[in-house]
């Protein structure tokens, strides 16, 4: 399976280091399968940062057992919706996997999860809204184990902005 990290820099020896706290998922190394979404995240990149919008390509191993991986099949759904905000708010939950696959709380998505993560909405609320948003996926890489192990890089090209 082929994946992408888009940033402002080729990514050619990902690493846990360099990750962000508060996110989606926690701290680890992201990537999609949906190259759009990657050449967003670099243009987003250079645009806070500077640098060049480069989205790094990834073969990535299908057989991810002996890693510890949660999964979440559905964006409206309760538990991928607490485990968003319990991540945001600085709970090292995701801290108890190696990597954890599920969707993307980009804008829109995100809107309707911060309403109910500042406590505006209910989770059913939330979850109603969330039905009507299309979701790109993201990878969250926790472990440099499981990096190492399950990542080949394959190449690089810059995103046209």
């Amino acid at each position: 399976m082929k994946l992408y990290h888009g940033s402002n820099t080729t990514v050619d020896n990902p690493d846990t280091r360099h990750s962000r706290e508060r996110l989606d998922f926690g701290k680890g190394f992201y990537l999609t399968s949906v190259k759009q979404q990657a050449e967003s995240w670099a243009l987003r990149a250079t645009a806070n940062s500077g640098g060049v919008p480069i989205v790094t390509t990834y073969e990535v191993l299908d057989d991810m057992s002996g890693f510890r991986t949660l999964t979440f099949n559905e964006t409206n759904d309760r538990e991928w919706v607490e485990f968003v905000c319990q991540c945001r708010r600085g709970s090292n939950e995701y801290a108890h996997y190696d990597i954890v696959i599920g969707g993307v709380a980009d804008d829109k998505v995100y809107r309707a999860v911060d309403m109910y993560f500042r406590g505006y909405w209910d989770i059913e609320t939330t979850l109603e809204a969330l039905r009507f948003y299309d979701v790109n996926d993201q990878y969250c890489f926790i472990t440099q184990r499981a990096i190492n192990a399950l990542l080949t890089y394959t190449g690089s090209y810059e995103v046209e902005p």
